[in-house]
């Protein structure tokens, strides 16, 4: 029996020193300490550990938050099957072709209006209308050779 009392004390003491204790459990781990002179003596030795471990000085190279963010993206693109993403990049790229498609002539009567307001001529509605389309699509051909780019860098750095 006395020695579950000392066992819950230590596993009490540390739970204290990690995530805190209820009102209850503190109460018990202190009284329990004011009356055992042996779990009173080890806790004071492992709080005197700890606070000595804490002060020890320890190198860091001044990198290492950037290499271990590097390692955590590439654990998260490695986790990440190309497959699936690359069937949502097919789905998502032939919803917006659809999209562009089926929004096409009120676009371009966008352009008629703003054109006639502005009086613009013709051509260089055309070229706004061509831009409009072809802007985007340019962008996320950059973000996925970025990505590719990325990933083959990444690749290189493991090996």
């Amino acid at each position: 029996m006395t020695d579950n009392l000392h066992i819950r004390a230590q596993t009490l003491f540390a739970q204290s020193l990690v995530e805190g204790l209820s009102a209850a459990d503190q109460s018990w781990l202190d009284a329990h300490l004011r009356e055992c002179a042996e779990c009173a003596r080890e806790t004071v030795s492992t709080r005197e550990i700890l606070h000595a471990l804490r002060n020890v000085p320890v190198a860091m190279p001044r990198d290492l938050a950037a290499r271990t963010q590097l390692r955590v993206r590439l654990r998260l693109q490695e986790s990440m099957p190309a497959s699936r993403s690359g069937l949502l990049l097919w789905v998502i790229t032939g919803m917006s072709w659809l999209l562009g498609v089926f929004s096409a002539p009120l676009v371009w009567r966008g352009f008629e209006w703003v054109g006639a307001q502005l009086n613009l001529p013709k051509p260089v509605l055309e070229f706004g209308f061509v831009l409009w389309w072809t802007v985007p699509a340019l962008i996320a051909l950059v973000v996925v050779l970025q990505q590719r780019a990325a990933g083959a860098v990444g690749a290189g750095y493991r090996h």
